[in-house]
């Protein structure tokens, strides 16, 4: 018989966010055990909904949905993606410049698929998102991870971002407002960034998709406005700021200097059209989302469900012996910080393994996001209030008496 084996690429791509510790969570809830899940980002299941104007501009265009639309996406979607872009000081020649995706994810696979030669090199935070490592991996180049300072609001170490640029460098991935953090960076560090860019001639690659997530009065600077000399490729989508997950609704932006990226431009041209086009359905609720600034703006607020979360997820963190945590401000994510010595940690994944199978409550561990000391986990604070409450009290209950073999 003949027999198959995984590919060598395949063998060198990590993506522990979804890896052993989710599978056995799955394994117990088979066995019927409740698990309460801290660690996903799709809000849906926790009781946050897409809002009424967005269902019925899906409803009211199935029909018109039938069909392909172009690989870039139909124009209607295009126009106000690049009206909300413009309004954010992006300089972008035409809707030609728009590509529709399904989802982020999607366009993120597809922009270092058609960049990427083997051994070529693009700068990541650390802690990142993991798809962007994955995705140059299997691209066949390398992610270099410069570190994101936790003293300084989880702000991009720049000098650390210098020191990793080499000859084969070719692009740097900014992710702001951040996953996992909830940073957001202010416009002096983007400034900062850009110089780097400039004097090293990489693209920037800005994932903005929490852009409208943003609490405490805090203002969000897209990167590519400050670098309209540069190439830069700008990610967005609906799936968190309006509740819409699975609707798979996201973009990319073309902006700045595109003379030195024809080529590189061709090649998405043909990638896009490889895959005929995005959800045409998704595209019709574009043009009626980006009319407002989102489905939950009265949650980012005092009284609201996301800003009292974030309160309480905060303030319960910080209450703990040997956990710390900066409080972030945009998104639903904290990464907060245990003391590995104090705990004998030498393996985070370890870590929330044992606190899974004992107190039925699942995390993800630093580590799966490419963080390099075993001392970090990702919380996301999208369960209701006491499902938070109720979690931080059994974290510290286990904490009491927990060392690592």
């Amino acid at each position: 018989m003949r027999t198959f084996s995984k590919s060598s690429k395949l063998n060198n791509v990590c993506y522990d966010i979804r890896g052993p510790v989710l599978d056995e969570a799955d394994r117990m809830e088979a066995q019927g055990v409740k698990i309460v899940k801290l660690n996903i980002g799709n809000p849906a299941p926790f009781s946050f909904n897409a809002p009424d104007n967005i269902i019925s501009a899906m409803t009211d265009n199935l029909r018109n949905a039938q069909g392909y639309s172009t690989s870039k996406g139909i124009a209607a979607a295009r126009e106000a993606i690049i009206n909300y872009h413009r309004g954010k000081g992006l300089s972008i020649e035409s809707i030609n410049d728009i590509y529709t995706g399904n989802g982020v994810s999607e366009l993120i696979v597809m922009v270092m698929q058609g960049l990427l030669d083997n051994g070529d090199e693009v700068l990541v935070p650390s802690p990142d998102y993991p798809l962007w490592t994955a995705a140059i991996t299997l691209a066949g180049g390398n992610a270099v991870h410069y570190v994101c300072d936790e003293q300084a609001e989880w702000y991009p170490d720049i000098a650390d971002m210098e020191k990793k640029v080499t000859p084969k460098t070719k692009a740097v991935v900014i992710i702001n407002p951040n996953n996992p953090t909830g940073a957001v960076y202010p416009k002096e560090v983007l400034e900062d960034i850009v110089k780097l860019a400039r004097k090293h001639e990489l693209i920037i690659f800005a994932d903005e998709i929490y852009d409208r997530l943003l609490m405490d009065g805090v203002e969000h600077t897209s990167i590519a406005s400050l670098a309209p000399d540069l190439f830069c490729v700008t990610f967005n989508g609906l799936s968190k700021s309006h509740m819409a997950a699975g609707f798979r609704a996201g973009w990319m932006v073309l902006s700045g200097d595109k003379s030195r990226a024809k080529g590189y431009i061709e090649g998405l041209n043909m990638l896009s059209s490889m895959r005929l086009c995005s959800n045409v359905q998704a595209q019709y609720i574009i043009p009626e989302a980006l009319k407002g600034s989102g489905a939950p703006e009265k949650e980012l607020l005092p009284g609201g469900r996301i800003y009292e979360q974030r309160e309480c997820i905060c303030s319960m963190l910080n209450d703990i012996d040997g956990i710390s945590a900066v409080k972030p401000k945009a998104a639903f994510y904290i990464f907060p910080k245990i003391d590995a010595k104090r705990f004998n940690i030498t393996n985070d994944e370890q870590f929330v393994l044992d606190f899974l199978k004992e107190k039925k409550i699942l995390l993800v561990h630093g580590g799966g996001f490419h963080w390099e000391n075993p001392d970090h986990f990702r919380i996301v604070y999208l369960p209701e209030r006491k499902d938070l409450e109720f979690a931080m009290g059994e974290l510290r209950n286990f904490l009491k008496d927990y060392r690592q073999n």
